[in-house]
């Protein structure tokens, strides 16, 4: 009971946090302007941008049955995209519970140890977070100018007023960001055997051990170049996926392939954020970043946002529902079919 009890006040508390997030997407915004530049866009490059969507998908649950397959397991092709998507499908209720949920679905379809599929959903996120942060070293040296006016404007600029409004020293800064990096640093390796006891420490421990671990297996796999191939090409899908939503609206349609890989970069950055499914971290950010970038005025920015997200939010969702009926739609048919109070009276 206490354990359904904190998984609500954390589902109540993320939505929370997501709607904040809108409010400071949406609160400037002239509201008329918005809808008609919706009422204005171009929908048939959403269908175009779904399909590399789709494209990705599939290469991700190839990419995750190479990760099972020195396990010593060798499940469905569909089973793992199917368990795939229902994970998507899951962190739009709570962040990062698909990552266990799709486990848990391909574990009971195929049989296998859902603990060791987790260790393989771990190589897979750090692969992916490796990748962002290659995009956005790449980024920085090719765009620096651009990327730190974005940063300096919406992160450390409002920082920084408040420090110096406290404090009225500049260097006060850089103190307190290293001391507070090296003090917690230093006390967690230092009692790194009596934090052991305490169950978060243990688990975030043994999550770091995991990642290490995880990343050694790659260097196991049989197929080596087809993990790089699949890696390469999500990521290439992704950036279609987000380039070809720019010309569905007119003050968009000039931002090239390559300098899209920025709206790339802060959107997978924004989807990271504990919110389900990123809402409003996905718009704030990604219209901002329009803005700043690229001069994108406000409410084309947040058209953008809207069209990119909600599109593939509403296709999770169909996909998802299918994978569901696919996966498990004959167990339930079989276990109503076999319930004595669905059977009517003669």
């Amino acid at each position: 009971m206490k354990k359904e009890i904190a998984r609500a006040i954390k589902v109540v508390l993320f939505l929370l946090a997501g709607v904040l997030l809108l409010w400071l997407a949406f609160r400037s915004v002239d509201f008329p302007k918005l809808i008609d530049s919706l009422k204005e866009a171009n929908y048939y490059w959403l269908i175009l941008s779904l399909f590399f969507g789709l494209l990705a998908y599939l290469s991700r649950a190839r990419r995750w049955q190479l990760l099972i397959h020195p396990l010593g397991y060798a499940p469905s092709f569909w089973h793992t995209f199917h368990s795939l998507i229902l994970g998507y499908m899951a962190n739009l209720a709570l962040p990062r519970i698909g990552e266990i949920t799709r486990c848990v679905a391909l574990g009971k379809k195929e049989k296998m140890p859902v603990d060791q599929l987790i260790g393989t959903v771990i190589i897979e996120r750090t692969i992916d977070l490796l990748s962002v942060l290659v995009f956005l070293v790449i980024l920085i040296l090719t765009s620096g100018v651009l990327i730190n006016e974005f940063l300096l404007t919406h992160f450390l600029n409002p920082f920084k007023e408040k420090v110096l409004n406290l404090f009225g020293f500049t260097w006060i800064i850089w103190v307190i960001i290293a001391l507070c990096f090296l003090i917690p640093l230093v006390l967690i390796i230092r009692y790194r055997k009596n934090l052991r006891k305490l169950n978060f420490f243990a688990k975030t421990f043994d999550l770091i051990k995991g990642v290490i671990n995880g990343l050694k297996t790659i260097t196991k796999l049989d197929r080596k170049w087809e993990f790089i191939g699949h890696t390469v090409f999500i990521w290439l899908n992704y950036a279609l996926m987000t380039w070809v939503v720019v010309f569905a609206i007119e003050s968009t349609s000039d931002i090239t392939f390559l300098q899209s890989f920025f709206i790339l970069v802060i959107g997978s950055l924004a989807m990271s954020a504990p919110v389900q499914g990123g809402i409003g971290a996905f718009h704030y950010f990604v219209s901002r970043g329009l803005a700043v970038v690229h001069g994108v005025n406000l409410e084309d920015g947040l058209v953008y946002a809207l069209l990119t997200h909600e599109s593939q939010i509403i296709f999770v969702l169909i996909i998802g529902t299918i994978s569901f009926f696919a996966l498990f739609g004959r167990r339930f048919s079989r276990d109503s079919a076999s319930d004595p109070e669905t059977d009517t009276p003669d």
